[in-house]
């Protein structure tokens, strides 16, 4: 979407991460105006996991937005230089990561671009902090696909009714914050080592992968957390991220989640039992997956992917 520098306001004098939009998007009258009122939506949100947005606006026909500056590595350069993280680590993540993005659908956005370069972890206490609104986009909206048959989002983390141009809400980042998870357990991502095309098959059609069978048998307690988070239908992921992340921790610690399962998307039921047995047992084999038509996945196909 654009490049990101660390610069000086001025008035202040405080560092700030500066990202300017690039030419051709800021171009765009259609985006000018979605950039406008997201920036104010993402302005409005205060939480602490969240990096705050101090300006936008336009200078010189080239629009910008200043945020809060955290000194840190993102996620993906860790996962590149450490490999994976221990489960406890990874899940106190995603539980910081879920709770900052249930913050964020409570304003009434979806983020679309959940991935570890996405997240930046502080270098003084490890705090996890979410970045980067620059493909947030309305709840119930549809997810946009570009008249050159562009799906937005990042290719490796997509759910499946963004790669088909279906609405997205709070669900859709839950199954991007699955795949997170699965990558900072196992080291790579849920279908590595494949073309554009294929990925976006096994996004639609294959069975989220278990993170024992990668990682090794430690991690099985995670591996119906991850396929219930990644699970092809929506109404068959888990209601909010936070109850993602709560899940993931109660599943390393082995202890029953208690609190009640909430769901910020309108209309979406969620658990009514104060308690929830533990997550090895209370979830169901996954639904069996049956592949689409192959004139559907004609269309998938010809689909790439762009990185915000």
């Amino acid at each position: 979407m654009g490049n990101v520098y660390l610069a000086r306001e001025v008035r202040l004098d405080r560092h700030v991460a500066l990202k300017v939009i690039r030419v051709d998007l800021a171009d765009d009258e259609s985006f000018r105006r979605r950039f406008a009122s997201e920036s104010r939506a993402a302005a409005s949100i205060e939480h602490p996991g969240v990096v705050s947005v101090y300006e936008a606006g336009e200078h010189r026909g080239r629009l910008y937005l200043a945020m809060r500056y955290v000194r840190g590595s993102d996620l993906h350069a860790r996962i590149a230089t450490e490999g994976s993280l221990p489960p406890d680590r990874a899940a106190s993540l995603v539980a910081q990561l879920g709770d900052a993005l249930d913050a964020i659908h409570a304003s009434g956005l979806v983020h679309r671009d959940v991935k570890p370069a996405n997240v930046i972890v502080a270098g003084d206490d490890g705090r996890a902090y979410l970045t980067d609104f620059g493909l947030a986009k309305a709840a119930a909206s549809t997810s946009r696909v570009t008249r050159t048959g562009e799906v937005i989002g990042s290719l490796d983390y997509l759910a499946p009714e963004q790669i088909e141009g279906g609405p997205v809400d709070a669900r859709t980042d839950v199954y991007a914050l699955g795949c997170v998870l699965f990558e900072l357990v196992t080291g790579d991502v849920p279908f590595p080592g494949r073309e554009s095309s294929s990925k976006l098959w096994a996004h639609v059609n294959e069975p989220p992968p278990a993170a024992s069978s990668k990682g090794g048998a430690h991690l099985a307690a995670l591996d119906p957390i991850l396929r219930r988070a990644m699970a092809k239908d929506p109404a068959e992921r888990f209601p909010s991220t936070g109850d993602l992340g709560r899940a993931a921790m109660g599943a390393v610690r082995g202890e029953a989640v208690t609190e009640r399962e909430f769901a910020v998307v309108p209309g979406v039921a969620a658990s009514a039992s104060d308690t929830l047995p533990l997550p090895t047992e209370a979830l169901p084999e996954p639904t069996k997956v049956v592949p689409r038509k192959p004139q559907r996945f004609r269309r998938i196909a010809v689909l790439t992917a762009v990185v915000g």
